[in-house]
């Protein structure tokens, strides 16, 4: 029997089943039997648009762009309603890892999502200006958020200098999935939302350095991240920057500490007293001297940089240690 139209109807027990069992196989990491169950699914109801927005779901998940593009498109296909439609959000982000930039900026707009006619030589759109959010490098692994800028709704500059264990580096391009996982709050009450990482879509030539410094002021360590900004790259006081969170805080809505005030924080799972990444907490009156410092730029510049920094005020700065991490 041939089916006309796309009128909606209600999937059988069958399909239902099959899907139900795919997402408890994804939640257990289990992609290939899951596959098997949702492309079952799509065979039983090919008109459903949900039996191809799960297949594109899938496919994201094992980072097959072409089959996510390909089965996310007949999920638009099938829609029922003009805009806003999450299909066309994976749509978006297949496209944008495939660099199919025709296809993604006709997903945002299809989307409600305003593109300017501008782009790259390579057609690339720009100036989307979405501001600023974080990013969580890593979601799987060794969960680190960082700040960076939104070139466009699946994409994010990296601002700020990743730890090592991140594998990520300042300057880097991540592509970043579309639902948020937590926020993040500042002290003049702006929001920004956490997204996660999918996967790296430009690396960065910069490596990233950790070196000790004896900065005997804040105003001290301030002049270094504005000499290293000056030059064109990054430097950041990780002492004062890094928390460590339990996932649950991670992903929860929570201010973002810039190293100022009493750091009594009961969501912070650091040791108190101890300089650098795993001793953010101090008592707030406190400055200490000792620094650990992540620095992002070139080899044939960081030594330059930092020896620039303490002939400005050789009384109260000096550092040791530096060593290339990423």
């Amino acid at each position: 029997m041939r089916i006309f139209g796309k009128a909606r109807h209600r999937p059988s027990a069958s399909w239902r089943q099959a899907t139900d069992r795919a997402f408890t196989l994804i939640g257990d990491g289990r992609y290939e039997d899951a596959g098997e169950l949702l492309t079952r699914a799509a065979d039983l109801e090919p008109w459903l648009a949900e039996s191809w927005f799960n297949l594109a779901l899938l496919h994201k998940f094992r980072h097959d762009w072409e089959q996510a593009r390909a089965a996310g498109l007949r999920a638009v296909a099938l829609l029922d309603r003009e805009t806003g439609a999450p299909d066309w959000w994976n749509v978006g982000i297949a496209a944008t890892a495939l660099q199919d930039w025709p296809l993604a900026r006709r997903a945002w707009q299809a989307y409600g999502l305003k593109v300017p006619g501008g782009a790259t030589v390579a057609g690339e759109p720009v100036g989307m200006e979405l501001g600023s959010a974080a990013v969580r490098l890593s979601p799987e692994g060794e969960a680190e958020v960082v700040w960076g800028r939104r070139l466009d709704p699946a994409r994010m500059e990296v601002l700020s200098i990743p730890l090592p264990s991140s594998g990520r580096r300042w300057g880097e391009v991540v592509l970043h999935d579309g639902v948020p996982h937590g926020e993040r709050t500042t002290s003049t009450g702006h929001s920004y939302p956490v997204f996660d990482e999918i996967e790296l879509w430009a690396p960065s030539p910069v490596p990233t350095w950790v070196v000790l410094l004896e900065a005997a002021t804040e105003a001290d360590r301030d002049a270094l991240e504005q000499l290293a900004a000056d030059a064109g790259f990054a430097a950041e006081d990780w002492s004062s920057s890094v928390r460590l969170l339990c996932r649950m805080c991670s992903e929860s809505r929570m201010p973002s500490d810039e190293g100022e005030g009493v750091h009594l924080d009961p969501h912070d799972h650091s040791e108190p007293g101890h300089p650098g990444p795993l001793g953010h907490r101090t008592d707030g009156q406190l400055w200490v001297p000792e620094r650990e410092c992540g620095v992002a730029a070139p080899a044939s510049l960081v030594r330059g940089l930092l020896d620039g920094w303490v002939a400005d005020s050789p009384d109260s700065r000096d550092w040791r240690d530096l060593e290339e991490v990423c």
